[in-house]
């Protein structure tokens, strides 16, 4: 076999053997890709249920400044309301650079326009012996 040859052999298992190197590390990239977006999620998911559970016990801080036994939580969309002798609070715990979602700024603004009211429902009792 002359030289010419060998070198071009040599030089087509290099590149197969690149070729083979290249797909095996975008197989372990792809599958290491899969674990950190898993990763993220369950880190997102665990931030989110440590937030709900915190939010619950805000109101037992020192620096919460109303009755924290008048405080019912409520969780979605906001976090509770505070009843007082002379206010109704609606309340919302944010933590860092938190923002309000879309929903709580649609909330938020029907209650600075006053779009707050008290209804009674009184359930009928014959309806409920039928």
């Amino acid at each position: 076999m002359s030289l010419e040859l060998k070198i071009i052999l040599v030089l087509v298992l290099i590149i197969i053997g690149l070729i083979l190197f290249i797909r095996y590390l975008w197989r372990r990239t792809s599958h290491l890709s899969r674990g950190l977006s898993k990763i993220t999620s369950l880190k997102q998911s665990q931030s989110t249920k440590y937030g709900r559970l915190t939010e619950q016990f805000l109101p037992f801080l020192a620096s919460y400044p109303y009755d924290e036994y008048n405080f019912r939580f409520i969780g979605n969309p906001i976090d509770g309301v505070q009843f007082e002798d002379d206010k109704i609070v609606f309340v919302e715990f944010k933590a860092a650079n938190s923002k309000l979602s879309s929903k709580q700024k649609a909330i938020k603004s029907l209650i600075e326009q006053g779009q707050v009211k008290f209804e009674e429902y009184r359930i009928n009792e014959e309806e409920n012996d039928q």
